[in-house]
């Protein structure tokens, strides 16, 4: 269900040639994430200053925020060939060889997801982020001995939605680590007109505005309802997307003021509705509702905290008085003091 959604931070099948469209090559171009762009000019100043390749990178944060993009302008500044996989791709030990002994001298290998590496697959990783070596194991039984290879110096660039969920021998590994938070609207307005001029879009700037006030504070929901609302423009208008075009088109889409949609109201109304305000555990409401666990607490969750929608409480989820309120749902008398 969730790959259906517009305004979901996932990557889409769709999304991919369309982010790689608009995707930034070099950190002037990169939009937001100011303290994150500072400390990279000077790592990788230095590092290029020295002739050596980066330290390992450690990228973490919420869906779309353009941890893939980073790791992108980090190879690009670097001038460095970068490969791509993730955590779940790597099965077994051999696999992960595959790849480390095709590497070249300064090259980037970018894991994404890579909080779902298994253990296995973590001790083989060690002594290559440490010291560039591969230790495999030949043979079986008493007859088996291990066999070390040299690697090029290359540099591991990981991301994660969970970064507690790495291992604390693995994340120690890393030279350097990253929080991307969500963006300000401002900053997303930025990312839309630079998008809308790749794409050759003609916006309004009040048009830009309604967009980034929908797009969940997210780059890549910006970029989906930017390629939704021209579509709608090109069918309903002349082309042009204007402040009052962007409006009827949202509404046509579902997406609130908010920036929120039918799941997430949904998600909203159970907690009120079925379980007077909550607190509701995280199994339940994924049964009230139909969502898995791991999609409510990773892709919707961060959002409706990030707008003070709903609370974690060591008893479950609580909804706020601002949801009540967006929602138009009365606040019951024996509540109010609880939210208060």
């Amino acid at each position: 269900m969730d790959e259906e959604r517009l305004i979901t931070p996932k990557e889409q099948n769709e999304d991919q040639v369309f982010d790689m469209t608009l995707r930034p090559k070099v950190l002037a171009e990169y939009i937001g994430q100011e303290q994150i762009k500072k400390n990279l000019e000077i790592f990788i100043s230095a590092a290029k200053k020295r002739k050596e390749p980066i330290e390992h990178v450690l990228l973490y944060g919420c869906p779309g925020l353009g941890k893939t993009t980073l790791a992108h302008v980090i190879s690009n500044e670097m001038g460095a060939q970068i490969r791509i996989t993730s955590g779940p791709a790597i099965e077994r030990a051999g696999d992960l060889a595959a790849i480390l002994t095709n590497l070249g001298e300064g090259d980037i290998l970018f894991i994404d997801e890579i909080h779902r590496l298994n253990k296995v697959i973590e001790e083989v990783l060690y002594p290559a982020m440490e010291e560039y070596a591969l230790d495999l194991v030949i043979g079986k039984g008493p007859g088996a001995r291990t066999v070390r290879l040299d690697l090029p110096r290359f540099t591991i660039i990981g991301a994660t939605t969970k970064v507690s969920m790495i291992s604390s021998p693995l994340r120690d590994r890393f030279g350097a680590t990253y929080h991307l938070n969500f963006y300000e609207d401002a900053d997303i307005g930025k990312i839309i007109n630079r998008s809308a001029k790749i794409l050759n879009i003609k916006i309004d700037n009040g048009a830009v505005e309604l967009l980034a006030s929908r797009a969940r504070k997210t780059p890549r929901v910006a970029n989906r309802i930017l390629k939704r609302v021209r579509d709608y423009a090109e069918v309903k208008a002349n082309g042009i997307i204007t402040m009052e075009l962007a409006e009827v088109a949202l509404k046509n889409l579902g997406v609130d003021q908010f920036g929120l949609d039918q799941i997430d109201r949904r998600i909203l109304e159970s907690i009120i509705k079925k379980f007077q305000g909550g607190p509701v555990g995280l199994n339940t409401l994924s049964a009230a509702t139909g969502e898995e666990q791991a999609t409510i607490e990773e892709v919707y969750e961060p959002y409706l905290l990030q707008l003070g929608f709903i609370n974690r409480t060591p008893r479950g989820r609580v909804a706020t008085e601002t949801a009540y309120k967006h929602l138009g749902i009365d606040i019951p008398k024996n509540l109010q003091e609880k939210l208060v």
